[in-house]
């Protein structure tokens, strides 16, 4: 079982904030690459359809809270060119008291190219984002909940130890920021946490930094859940395996953004003091629910709507 929380609860979610520039290529890039040129490369690509979206792990998990009808904290760092964000997270009714700009940098960004094959070349300028550790956790309060998603790593390090302090229990979501520490000091980091989320290729990544078996590791938190994409998720918890199967999203549009729908879910039933199969049930519709609609922010179901939704794929109310 999860631990239950406060009734007056809030979550907060320490991660970034970003702007996604997402480019289409009308071709492939293996016809304009030449093999035996790469010494020398210097190829430009034309992108007639391109989209910006709003994105980072802290604002798409706090926008999937949001619909599960609760009133997260972001904690992030942005940039000069944040008053898009600023303005989008008003009209969504998410705070932004623990946004912090930094007046001498650009907000996170990534751009990404994909051509016909869905290949992708993606450049991404953490900004902003590389200042998180200026954010002082203590400041937050009513928090009975928190994550650690993927930021700046001194900022993930000292909201580690501040969460773990404050006696707040959390998530450490490292998703692709990873490989920025080294064994010893993920150990660490699962030694102060709770819960631990990663898909099946950082498990890989966890296992081979620590040179610890994922039981060893699982034995760290209350729970350790791995995504496994459309094969589902698994929970290792109390010296147990619990599988979650997923669920078959009305459409595959797009992937980005479906990790953090799915811990948004998670978090929910924590939060909820749910057993771990139905808090994994609800991250895996999540996950599914994103999947039908491109970017991170852009699917909008009802409470209502995820609740049918969650009765229909599971036959049990949410």
């Amino acid at each position: 079982m999860t631990k239950e929380l406060s009734a007056t609860r809030r979550t907060l979610i320490c991660g970034s904030l970003a702007y996604d520039t997402i480019m289409v290529f009308g071709d492939r890039f293996k016809n304009h690459i030449l093999p035996e040129q790469i010494h020398i490369l210097n190829v430009s690509f034309l992108v007639p359809d391109m989209r910006r979206e709003f994105g980072g792990c802290a604002g798409n998990i706090a926008y999937n809270l949001k619909l599960l009808g609760e009133e997260p904290l972001i904690m992030a760092t942005v940039g000069n060119d944040s008053a898009p964000y600023f303005h989008r997270l008003h009209q969504l009714g998410l705070e932004a008291t623990h946004v912090q700009e930094i007046t001498d940098a650009y907000t996170a960004q990534a751009f990404i190219t994909t051509d016909l094959d869905d290949n992708q070349i993606t450049a991404f300028h953490p900004g902003a984002m590389t200042h998180s550790h200026r954010n002082n956790l203590s400041k937050a309060t009513e928090i009975s909940l928190g994550i650690i998603a993927p930021d700046g790593r001194e900022g993930m390090l000292q909201h580690a130890r501040a969460f773990h302090a404050a006696g707040i229990p959390f998530i450490f979501d490292p998703g692709q920021g990873l490989p920025m520490f080294d064994g010893e000091e993920l150990l660490a980091f699962l030694q102060l946490a709770d819960y631990c989320t990663v898909n099946d290729y950082e498990a890989r990544l966890l296992c081979e930094r620590t040179g610890c078996t994922l039981e060893h590791l699982a034995a760290e938190v209350e729970a350790l859940v791995i995504t496994l994409g459309g094969q589902g998720s698994r929970i290792f918890t109390a010296g147990h395996v619990i599988d979650i199967p997923a669920v078959q999203p009305e459409a595959v549009v797009d992937p980005t953004g479906c990790g953090d729908a799915y811990r948004a879910g998670l978090l929910h039933g924590i939060g909820q003091g749910w057993a771990w199969e139905k808090s994994g049930r609800l991250a895996s519709l999540m996950g599914a629910i994103k999947i039908a609609h491109r970017g991170g922010q852009n699917h909008k179901p009802t409470r209502a709507g995820i609740a049918a939704r969650y009765m229909e794929a599971f036959a049990e109310p949410l």
